[in-house]
């Protein structure tokens, strides 16, 4: 391919939406334009990216026993419905695109596909015989994203391989789970990123059992907390710990204290001269639950502590058995359309009584009540009174009716011991998720009916594994990884070119025509190589070559007289000026070792 045919434009300037390097990287070097704020098109040299991440995604999942097929971006809602999930995709901050035919049927954009596939499968699958079955497939998802940022990180519209298992048991969905744990573990490796896999929350998707696969990276939007001794690693939303020992109270009788326009635990702390550690803050929220009810929750944690919104968002579906869509702190316009009072914000208890939802219009008219394990744990604290600019000071949980529901809902952090081994102690990291595996169990084939006849002639749902790839994530992401200052490093497994000819200066007979010479002698060596055969400055050439990241560069120059050329490794800016057939030698040896 030659420049001059590429279709190539690049920049200088970054460009004002862009705040990653990555996405800067990737606009300025002609990768990416964007279209509308999170939609992207990928222009020549990312598809060549693209098309070479997908070749190694499709090599080992194939390897591991995967079958590629293509499924319908368009899905019913009644699917959807059957599986619980619609209402959670498409109701206030749903992700789903959803629209209506000219029949008036819903449907929605596909953002993932298991209710499609489980359909499938248990049309087509009806005996333990057929199994285990695994499917994936490669294509553009849809998600409507609150805040479309960082280019193709978190866009609108993204490609993704996902795939789905079937078995006739659980021991056969762990094997396979497995299977492609390692399968990802190749693949991010071939495509030349340093990627960590983390224990990592479900969510929306649900299951048993997931892992994240994170590039790390100081702008990943992700906080990875792994152990000193590197056993344990998970995202923070999943991330378990032993919290530091709380300071206990000095001793006193319980009492009421006055705590003017003291809200906040610092308020608190600094005009009362406590230590977080020593208070109980109570956290008043309004949960929306699938079936359109709106919930009420009282939250005791620990005043040093934060809530881990995706603990309690489990905890509460754990507790009714039904999918919760957001859960958002109570404001006091939200008190004022429901008809209630003013509630003391600041100065709530773990006791705050249920008659203050008495007269809600919409709201359910019990609070449920969820106390963290460092909240419960604390004999003395500090907490609300329920009334206004005033606290309870020195009492327990005894004196305010005993526990609530105990469970983990505080964020683990980094600092805190292990649970694994108290001796070890969390410390953090930024990354990018690129990979996601579930086992998801029997949530979507017992939703959907989808069974099949086990050994003993009976009836039964399959055993069920997801597996997700951000084919266009991965390719930022490795951008991200690999880039200085002047510009991208690509990895030579996914990089567009492996080398890239660059004539210095092509009114120069000498050095145009040796630069023909050695881009047809690399295609006949089935290199992949890119000629610059523009009639621009060698200077522009040469920032367009770094800022394009081609992981080897042939300069054809002064020196194409005396039966020279520069060779350049591109990620270590490393240069060297060899005779002609010795630079051929070194180069074609690097490349070819690169694709062992």
């Amino acid at each position: 391919m030659r420049v001059s045919r590429l279709m190539l434009v690049t920049q200088r300037a970054v460009p004002a939406e862009a705040e990653i390097a990555s996405h800067q990287l990737l606009l300025r070097g002609g990768y990416i334009k964007r279209i509308s704020g999170g939609i992207y098109a990928y222009m020549p040299l990312m598809w060549l990216v693209l098309n070479k991440i997908t070749r190694i995604v499709q090599n080992e999942i194939n390897k591991a026993g995967g079958l590629q097929t293509l499924l319908p971006q368009l899905q019913p809602a009644e699917l959807w419905k059957k599986s619980g999930r619609w209402s959670a995709y498409t109701a206030g901050e749903g992700i789903m695109f959803n629209l209506k035919d000219r029949q008036g049927r819903l449907l929605g954009l596909g953002p993932t596909h298991e209710e499609i596939i489980t359909k499938i499968v248990g049309e087509t699958i009806f005996s333990y015989k057929q199994l285990p079955i695994n499917l994936y497939q490669i294509q553009t998802k849809f998600r409507d994203e609150i805040r479309p940022r960082f280019g193709l990180m978190r866009s609108r519209e993204f490609i993704m391989k996902d795939g789905y298992s079937f078995h006739s048991n659980e021991e056969c969905l762990k094997s396979t789970y497995q299977n492609m744990n390692e399968a990802y573990k190749q693949i991010f490796a071939r495509s030349g990123v340093q990627a960590v896999a983390v224990d990592a929350d479900s969510g929306a998707i649900g299951g048993a059992a997931s892992q994240e696969f994170m590039v790390t990276a100081e702008s990943g939007e992700d906080l990875i907390l792994t152990s000193t001794d590197n056993k344990y690693s998970a995202n923070q939303e999943k991330a378990i710990s032993n919290a530091t020992d709380p300071l206990p109270l000095d001793a006193g009788e319980p009492r009421i204290i006055d705590t003017p326009n003291q809200k906040s635990i610092e308020e608190l702390c600094s005009e009362q001269l406590l230590e977080s550690s020593q208070i109980i803050k109570v956290l008043a929220l309004i949960a929306l639950i699938d079936n359109g009810q709106k919930q009420p929750l009282l939250i005791s944690i620990r005043g040093d502590q934060e809530l881990n919104e995706v603990k309690l968002i489990n905890a509460l579906s754990n507790h009714i058995g039904r999918g919760v869509i957001s859960v958002n702190q109570i404001t006091e316009d939200q008190l004022q359309s429901e008809g209630l009072k003013v509630w003391p914000f600041g100065s709530i208890g773990p006791d705050f009584e249920d008659s203050h939802l008495m007269a809600a219009k919409h709201w359910n008219k019990k609070f449920i009540r969820f106390c963290d394990f460092t909240a419960a744990e604390l004999k003395c604290f500090i907490c609300g009174s329920n009334q206004l600019d005033k606290h309870k000071s020195h009492v327990n949980w005894t004196l305010l009716k005993g526990l609530q529901i105990t469970v983990d809902l505080r964020k683990a952090k980094a600092g805190d011991s292990c649970v694994h081994d108290p001796n070890q102690i969390l410390k953090e990291k930024r990354g990018i998720e690129v990979g996601h595996i579930f086992q998801l169990g029997r949530k979507y084939s017992q939703a959907l009916e989808a069974s099949f006849t086990n050994e003993n002639g009976i009836q039964e749902a399959f055993w069920m594994g997801c597996y997700g790839i951000g084919i266009s994530r991965l390719a930022q992401a490795a951008v991200e990884q690999n880039h200085d200052e002047a510009g991208i490093c690509w990895p030579i497994s996914i990089a567009p070119f492996e080398v890239i000819v660059v004539i210095a200066n092509t009114k120069d007979i000498d050095q145009k025509s040796l630069g023909e010479k050695l881009y047809k002698e690399l295609q006949a060596k089935n290199i992949e190589v890119l000629l610059d055969d523009r009639p621009e400055r060698a200077g522009v050439k040469f920032k367009d070559a770094d800022l394009i990241g081609i992981p080897w560069r042939l300069v054809v120059g002064r020196d194409a007289t005396a039966g020279k050329v520069e060779l350049v490794k591109r990620a270590t800016r490393e240069t060297k000026l060899l005779e002609i057939k010795e630079a051929m030698q070194e180069l074609l040896q690097e490349i070819f070792a690169s694709r062992t």
